[in-house]
């Protein structure tokens, strides 16, 4: 069959002759003949489909190098492969705009810390963690106040004293004053002072054996009608609002990217041998790079902030069913805690109970 030229293949294919040429170079499209002599490029018309495939994929946003890896999988592979790629680009795209939305009121002079509705609100709190039934110490730390709520989950040799150390950093936050459109630069400046308190408490000793210590760490900071989140790691906020419960942070784990990616089910991330690796944390060499976010709060919501001590053992029913039906937040925390134990308790355990009420 007669081979096309580059213009006439850039034409079919709706690939300018620049972009070819720059794709033959990655060895993304590689003509079908290369005049020795000139250098002419010639593509078989069998190319078309790869080259629109390319095409395609540019215009969905697609990196060049996860465009090659997708050309060269089998139909089936390179759909589910596309299908993760999408997946994480709705995620990202979730989180830019809920900054945009809070920018957008921030701007045009709403204050995002007042309240949008006239009777004012408090928390109602209680905090406890557990060492469990199987480890020896205890490397987590849970932390409830009157705007602060906090859990922190310690990992490696010095974990104890990351996970104390990145809370207690946090705590000023309780007696700060802050601007309203400086809610979430406060809370990020905070966990910068949190990671320098992480990194001094897990500093190697002698031996080194605190080298690899660190600490997940999720928080929330009330301000009279909104909490603001700040999530790193795989503790999570759950929010229970009429009758229904939702885990509104993302763990930040290896196990959580495969599922993501559509590479593995939630059933069997269960048993999964590296459920427990970390994609980001507060240590040293680890990506801090945190979840940011501000979210409504209503009269009656009830937050659940818990590390993976208690999600990982007991099911979601159970706790929903625990926390639908225990009207005080310590009898709560200390059902949930009771019910991680129970199941074996493999795992420190830490839980806070928030409820969102109004004031009289």
């Amino acid at each position: 069959m007669e081979l096309l030229t580059i213009g006439a293949f850039a034409k079919a294919s709706r690939l300018s002759p620049k972009a070819l040429r720059l794709y033959d170079e990655l060895g993304l499209l590689t003509p079908a003949r290369v005049d020795p002599d000139t250098g002419y490029r010639r593509y078989a018309p069998e190319q078309l489909e790869q080259a629109r495939l390319v095409a395609w994929l540019r215009r969905l946003g697609m990196p060049l190098a996860r465009i090659r890896r997708v050309c060269a999988l089998e139909p089936g592979e390179a759909a589910g492969e596309i299908r993760a790629y999408w997946a994480r680009v709705e995620a990202d795209t979730a989180a830019r705009r809920d900054l945009a939305a809070f920018l957008v009121d921030h701007l045009n002079g709403k204050d995002p810390t007042m309240s949008r509705t006239t009777a004012p609100l408090a928390l109602r709190y209680a905090a406890l963690s557990d060492t469990g039934r199987v480890r020896a110490s205890n490397q987590d730390t849970a932390y409830a106040g009157s705007r602060l709520l906090a859990v922190a989950d310690g990992y490696g040799a010095g974990g104890a004293p990351a996970s104390a150390a990145a809370v207690d950093a946090l705590r000023s936050l309780e007696s700060e004053t802050v601007p309203a459109g400086d809610l979430l630069n406060a809370l990020e400046d905070a966990l910068g002072r949190a990671e320098q308190a992480v990194h001094g408490a897990a500093s190697p000793g002698d031996d080194g054996a605190d080298a690899d210590a660190g600490t997940t760490l999720t928080a929330m900071l009330w301000t009279g009608s909104q909490l603001a989140l700040v999530h790193i790691g795989d503790s999570r906020v759950h929010l229970l609002r009429d009758g229904e419960l939702f885990q509104i942070t993302h763990d930040h784990t290896v196990v959580q990217s495969l599922i993501d990616e559509g590479r593995l089910t939630p059933e069997e991330a269960a048993s999964h041998p590296q459920r427990s690796l970390l994609l980001r944390a507060l240590g040293r060499g680890a990506d801090s790079t945190p979840d940011l976010r501000l979210h409504d709060a209503r009269a009656g919501d009830r937050y659940l902030l818990c590390s993976d001590g208690l999600h990982t053992v007991v099911p979601a029913g159970d706790v929903h069913r625990v926390l639908a039906n225990t009207p005080e937040p310590e009898a709560a925390v200390r059902e949930l805690v009771g019910l991680a134990n129970a199941s074996g308790g493999p795992d420190n355990v830490s839980c806070v109970v928030a409820d969102v009420v109004a004031q009289a």
